[in-house]
């Protein structure tokens, strides 16, 4: 038996867990995201972070990385827009097509929500104690590999685009050779 009585091939009682973690996990998104008044359903906001991210990207290549129709990630465009978080722009590399980007307010609100989910979780955190704060670590560090998930890079691992998106931190020679 491993951790809490549970057996390392028990999938049943592991899903069960992961299920629980992740309503939790939609609750605290769900409260982080009334800073934006109700302008924003959680797939726009996901929109939104994908924007953050990727920076300016056509309809097509968003609506695959959202697995959702390019008519869906159009009117979820169309609503950004209308609240000013989003707009388009002719791409300056073809100019028969168009991009999509964050404004400063899809920006801001991107950061804002991000700020208020982040203390949420670092409070439930802090509850843990630090050896169940490892293993947390590792458990989630291997189910997001599992799941193909990019880790969220710590606020001091980003710099800034020129046009204005978070990107991770370039390595400098004295970090390659570590």
């Amino acid at each position: 038996m491993g951790v809490d009585g549970v057996g390392a091939d028990d999938v049943d009682a592991v899903t069960r867990a992961v299920l629980t973690a992740s309503r939790l996990l939609v609750a605290v998104s769900a409260r982080s995201l009334t800073v934006l008044e109700d302008r924003v359903t959680l797939p726009q906001f996901r929109m939104l972070v994908v924007l953050s991210t990727r920076g300016a990207t056509k309809l097509v290549t968003l609506a695959e990385l959202l697995q959702v129709a390019p008519s869906t990630a159009m009117r979820m465009v169309d609503r950004l827009i209308a609240a000013e978080l989003a707009d388009r722009q002719v791409n300056p590399d073809n100019r028969r097509e168009t991009i999509l980007r964050l404004t400063a307010a899809g920006r801001r609100a991107v950061e804002e929500v991000t700020a208020r989910r982040r203390a949420e979780i670092a409070a439930i955190v802090e509850r843990l104690a630090p050896d169940r704060r490892a293993a947390l670590v590792e458990a989630l560090g291997a189910f997001n590999a599992a799941g193909a998930e990019s880790p969220v890079l710590a606020s001091g691992d980003l710099e800034l685009h020129p046009l204005g998106w978070p990107v991770p931190r370039q390595a400098g020679p004295s970090e390659c050779s570590r």
